[in-house]
């Protein structure tokens, strides 16, 4: 039996592989600036779902850690963000706007069947302007690029606080 005074004894946290950002800067800094570019003109929430669905399908603990606070720290409620794995059983949660994103967002991620499905472009294209969709697009490649560093370099997740690095 325990008591209330033992503490829970969580798994060792692993290190980063290497902290890429350090050895490849002028990567990090370019990434950083394309981020940067192509949140232009997109709700905030929609981008942290946007981030967030990407990652969940990209196994990013990392981005998820650091999305999840943003998208709460923008206002985005727990329920919606708790739900958007499982977003087709979900979508009363969500807007038909933002359905269409997150839709998208999976058919950029996954490219199993190598090309977006023409179906899931067009409903995007009915929601947002061009403009609009070339930087959904755009943000949606840089999240998926974000992924890959930490996933890549085993980025260790927990210790994001919101806007830190926005």
């Amino acid at each position: 039996m325990t008591t209330a005074q033992e503490a829970t004894v969580y798994a060792p946290e692993e290190a980063p592989r290497l902290p890429w950002a350090e050895h490849a800067p002028d990567v990090y800094k370019a990434m950083i600036r394309l981020d940067s570019v192509a949140r232009r003109g997109l709700d905030p929430k929609l981008y942290e779902l946007v981030k967030i669905r990407a990652s969940q399908l990209n196994h990013c603990a990392f981005c998820l850690d650091m999305h999840t606070k943003d998208a709460l720290a923008a206002g985005e409620s727990v329920e919606r963000i708790v739900q958007l794995s499982a977003w087709q059983e979900s979508r009363h949660f969500y807007t038909e706007k933002e359905l269409a994103a997150i839709e998208l967002t999976e058919a950029v991620t996954v490219l199993t069947e190598g090309f977006v499905p023409d179906e899931v472009y067009e409903r995007a294209a009915k929601h947002f302007e061009g403009a609009e969709l070339a930087q959904l697009v755009a943000a949606i490649t840089v999240i998926n690029a974000w992924n890959r560093f930490g996933v890549a370099f085993r980025m260790t997740p927990g210790h994001y606080q919101p806007g830190q690095h926005g």
